[in-house]
């Protein structure tokens, strides 16, 4: 009775020895599944959303400059060396390793298209329109009487070109006075002719913007107040008389060069 006893007690104790051990094989199958994250957790890290401000930032760059220096895009200005002229837009460049501000100003008539520093625009002289006022002033110059000196075509010459290059109105208008010839004076040398159509050119341009007309309109109304200006004495003919001798003629020949 006692040996039976014995072994019936041993067989349940084998089978508690394999049980146990079936759970223990199927702990590593349990670690695959938590593989699976850790691979999904490449897409995770965000990118974008570090991407995205640089991309905001390209965006701000390139947003269009519409003032500088007191000057607008699309606004009218005087340049002095080239007369009136549109600001297209304000652009950055990089020259010579700095990056620069720079107006795009385009002028129609003459077919260009320059770029100034907006830092410069006070060195250059560049500036606004004329107001109506100051506009007005330079067409009541234009009836005064013409004021020739008695100095050599050649330097006479030069002090015109100066004033046409001043961007000064007034100042332009005197040398469209002062170079004016009625249909009753004396012709023009080509020099003069080349000078007194720079500056009426200059004139005109500005006057068309200002009152919103045309050219040929701005023209006229400059002609028109040239006409009442006095005409001539005889002392004043004697004296371009005088000049046009072959020295005077030397000079004349030269500024036309220049004009060129």
């Amino acid at each position: 009775m006692q040996k039976t006893s014995v072994k019936t007690a041993a067989k349940p104790s084998a089978a508690a020895v394999k049980a146990p051990a079936k759970p223990a094989a199927a702990a590593p199958a349990a670690t695959k599944p938590a593989s699976k994250p850790a691979v999904a957790a490449k897409p995770a890290a965000a990118s974008k959303p570090v991407t995205a401000p640089a991309a905001a930032r390209v965006e701000e760059a390139k947003k269009p400059l519409t003032q500088r220096q007191g000057f607008k895009t699309h606004e009218f200005v005087v340049y002095p060396a080239h007369g009136v002229g549109q600001i297209l837009a304000i652009e950055e460049q990089e020259i010579a390793g700095a990056r620069l501000e720079l107006f795009v100003i385009n002028f129609i008539k003459d077919k260009m298209t320059l770029r100034v520093p907006t830092a410069k625009v006070a060195n250059v002289g560049m500036r606004k329109l004329s107001e109506p006022a100051l506009v007005k002033k330079a067409l009541e110059t234009l009836k005064g009487r013409a004021r020739v000196k008695r100095t050599m075509w050649s330097r006479r010459a030069q002090e015109y070109e100066a004033k046409i290059n001043s961007g000064d109105i007034v100042a332009i208008a005197e040398v469209v006075r002062d170079l004016y010839r009625s249909e009753s004076q004396p012709e023009q040398s080509y020099s003069e002719r080349q000078l007194y159509e720079a500056a009426l050119d200059r004139l005109s341009r500005e006057i068309a913007v200002v009152q919103q007309i045309t050219e040929t309109e701005a023209v006229k109304e400059v002609e028109a107040q040239l006409v009442k200006s006095p005409r001539r004495g005889s002392k004043a003919e004697a004296e371009s008389d005088a000049e046009g001798d072959s020295d005077a003629d030397a000079d004349d020949d030269l500024a036309a060069d220049e004009a060129a």
